[in-house]
């Protein structure tokens, strides 16, 4: 009669085998990896598999499945949120590709003022608006203002400028525009060559609203804030509360005129 090695394996103190306990383990394994697929994961970060790497599926020959399915020893998990399954990725040392769908988290520092900033024309140009968000230890002020016939870079500027304008202490801050215009030309230092070569760009043409971007430089010099792009209509209530502020102050009762549109030729800011 043939042996069974099943019976000569050591028990645990539950009274179970070796042998049942490692089956066990692997149905729970099984058991929790089914429940993440139920459980409104969306983003699937592999640590230890035959590609580590995020994934945005669990089946498939693309899925993290693949990755980690009789991978010996494999690591992984699923997140509901894409910057939780970065920061698990990079806390392993893993570091992927910037992902179409990756919105930094806005993490906040308890000494800082922290700026929200939105601002449009419609039709642009026409009747616009800007509205401003800012937050310092728990405390909140908002500002906003409408404007006669104006631009959407114009009352993005604006919106930088008035909340800047409203400080009366220097510290820490941090300003979220989901504008390109504003935090690419700011932080890749194009505003500031512009202010050297005179208000002239690379290719020698004057730079578009210089009324307002003379204002911003100056009080970026006094407050050197960090300026972070944030993509619009992503989530953020702050960001959402600005574009409220914006277009209420747009269609309002009481505009006033955008002296440096009025002032210029139109084309310079079209």
């Amino acid at each position: 009669m043939g042996c069974d090695r099943r019976l000569w394996l050591p028990h645990c103190q539950c009274g179970l085998s070796l042998y049942h306990t490692v089956r066990m383990g692997r149905q729970n394994k099984k058991d929790d990896r089914v429940k993440m697929m139920k459980t409104g994961k969306n983003y699937y970060a592999v640590v230890k598999g035959v590609k580590p790497g995020l994934y945005t599926s669990w089946s498939g020959e693309n899925g993290a499945q693949a990755q980690v399915f009789g991978f010996l020893g494999a690591q992984f998990k699923g997140f509901a949120e894409l910057e939780d399954a970065l920061d698990y990725l990079h806390a392993h040392g893993i570091v992927v590709a910037e992902h179409k769908d990756h919105q930094p988290r806005v993490r906040y520092q308890d000494d800082g003022i922290h700026i929200f900033i939105d601002g449009g024309a419609i039709r642009n140009p026409g009747p616009g608006g800007y509205g401003v968000v800012l937050m310092h230890q728990g405390r909140r002020k908002e500002l906003s203002q409408g404007f006669k016939k104006t631009t959407n870079n114009r009352m993005e500027l604006s919106a930088c400028i008035a909340a800047l304008s409203s400080l009366n202490k220097k510290m820490p801050i941090t300003i979220y525009c989901d504008s390109r215009y504003i935090v690419d030309n700011i932080t890749q230092g194009h505003a500031h060559r512009w202010r050297i070569n005179n208000w002239l760009t690379s290719s020698k043409k004057p730079v578009e609203n210089v009324d307002l971007w003379r204002q911003l430089l100056t009080l970026v010099d006094e407050f050197q804030p960090q300026f972070t792009w944030v993509k619009g209509h992503s989530g953020s209530a702050e960001n959402e509360r600005c574009d409220q502020l914006a277009k209420a102050a747009a269609r309002s009762d009481h505009l006033i005129v955008d002296d440096g549109y009025e002032q210029t030729p139109a084309t310079l800011f079209e």
